[in-house]
């Protein structure tokens, strides 16, 4: 099973996105929530999984072209890596997502979670 709910708020300058899916690790049920900074020109993308309780520090990007590009960092076993979230071939009714860590400064990027979402058309 998969779905994906998204809605539009405060004349396009924020939106929520519910995800849940079941895949090979499990039952998923995710949430993200933009926010446009206009003095930025950026927006601030959270996430929160159902069993979190808080969102996610934010990651910081823009969209250009069709794609959006978002960066934090965080730890992770200990380290502190670079997270770099993309969000690419955005339709009405579909988008790619892909996440990577990075632990090199940026030189290499190791995907580890991939999807292409798609919405109804009802």
């Amino acid at each position: 099973m998969e779905r994906c709910t998204s809605g539009r708020f405060w004349d396009g300058r924020a939106q929520l996105e519910e995800i849940e899916a079941d895949g090979s690790t499990g039952h998923f049920e995710g949430l993200t929530l933009f926010l446009y900074r206009p003095q930025a020109h950026q927006w601030a993308q959270y996430f929160t999984v159902s069993g979190a309780g808080v969102m996610n520090q934010p990651q910081i990007g823009e969209f250009k072209n069709g794609r959006g590009e978002f960066f934090d960092q965080e730890s992770f076993n200990g380290r502190t890596i670079l997270v770099r979230f993309v969000w690419s071939d955005i339709t009405q009714y579909s988008h790619h997502v892909e996440q990577s860590f990075s632990d090199d400064g940026s030189r290499t990027w190791e995907p580890n979670f991939v999807a292409t979402l798609t919405r109804s058309k009802e």
